[in-house]
C-alpha cells in the first residue's frame, strides 16, 4: 500500500494558493482514478483507491501546512507502514514555474510542511517538488506562496497537473525519469535523454596503437650502439 499525501492549507480562502499546489495534484490523481468520495480521517480529507494494481491511499492534510505531519504520520502508524511507502507533493520556491523534481529522502529546504513530515513520518520518503518559482526577493515570499495562481500561470499548470494525473502509474511505480520527462512535455519542456551507460569516449585507432605500442629498447653495445653515439651524442653525458 502506498501514501500519497499533497500539502496545503485546508479552507476556500487558500484553496487557489501556490502553496497549494499539492492538494490540486492529490485532486487531480484522485479525479482521474476514479477513487472513493474525500472522507475525514487522520486529522484530513482521505480516499482510496488502486493505481498500477497497488491500493493508493490519498492524504490532504486538514492541520494546517506547518502540521502537515501529524496527520499523515497517523496513518503510517495506522496502517503500519514505513516511510518508504509514502509519496509528499508539495510546491518548491527553488524550482521555476513548470519545473518538477522528484528524489528520496533530502533536506526540507526551508518548508515547513516537509519538517513536519520529517518529524512525524522519518526521512526517506518520496518527494515530488512542484515548481512555483521564486519572487526573487526574500521579502516578497510569503505573499508569493500565499498568493493565488495567476491566469497567466494556467498555461503550465493545468497541462502538468492533467499529466501527473494521467501518469500516476509512473509515480506508483518507481518510473521516475519517465514521469519527469512526461510532465517536462506537458509544459512545454524538452524530455531528458537517458545517458548511455558506457558513455566513455572512444580512443581513436591511432591514439589506441600508439598507448599499446611497446618501446623499443635501444642497443647498449656493438657497432650500432657506436653509430647511435656518434649520431645523437651520450645522453648520459648531458646536462
Amino acid at each position: 500500500m502506498l501514501v500519497i499525501t499533497g500539502l496545503g492549507n485546508p479552507g476556500a480562502q487558500y484553496a487557489a494558493n501556490r502553496h497549494n499546489i499539492g492538494f490540486m495534484a492529490v485532486d487531480a490523481i484522485h479525479d482521474d482514478h476514479g477513487f472513493s468520495p474525500w472522507s475525514k480521517k487522520f486529522k484530513g480529507e482521505v480516499s482510496d483507491g488502486t493505481i498500477a494494481g497497488e491500493k493508493v491511499l490519498l492524504i490532504k492534510p486538514q492541520t494546517y501546512m506547518n502540521l502537515s505531519g501529524e496527520a499523515v504520520g497517523e496513518a503510517l502508524r495506522f496502517y503500519k507502514l514505513g516511510p518508504e511507502s509514502l509519496i509528499a507533493i508539495y510546491d518548491e520556491l527553488d524550482l521555476a514555474p513548470g519545473k518538477a523534481r522528484i528524489k528520496t529522502g533530502g533536506g526540507h529546504g526551508g518548508h515547513n510542511g516537509i519538517k513536519s513530515l520529517d518529524a512525524h513520518c522519518g526521512l526517506n520518503y518520496r518527494r515530488l517538488r512542484l515548481g512555483i518559482g521564486h519572487p526573487g526577493d526574500k521579502a516578497r515570499v510569503q505573499n508569493h506562496v500565499l498568493g493565488d495562481f495567476s491566469k497567466a500561470d494556467k498555461a503550465w499548470l493545468d497541462p502538468m497537473l492533467e499529466a501527473l494525473a494521467r501518469n500516476a502509474d509512473m509515480l506508483v511505480r518507481g518510473e521516475e525519469s519517465q514521469l519527469m520527462n512526461k510532465l517536462a512535455l506537458a509544459t512545454g519542456g524538452k524530455a531528458e535523454e537517458e545517458k548511455p551507460k558506457s558513455a566513455k569516449p572512444q580512443k581513436s585507432h591511432i591514439h589506441q596503437a600508439r598507448n599499446s605500442a611497446q618501446p623499443r629498447k635501444l642497443p647498449e653495445t656493438g657497432p650500432m650502439a657506436e653509430m647511435l653515439k656518434k649520431m645523437f651524442g651520450d645522453k648520459k653525458d648531458q646536462a
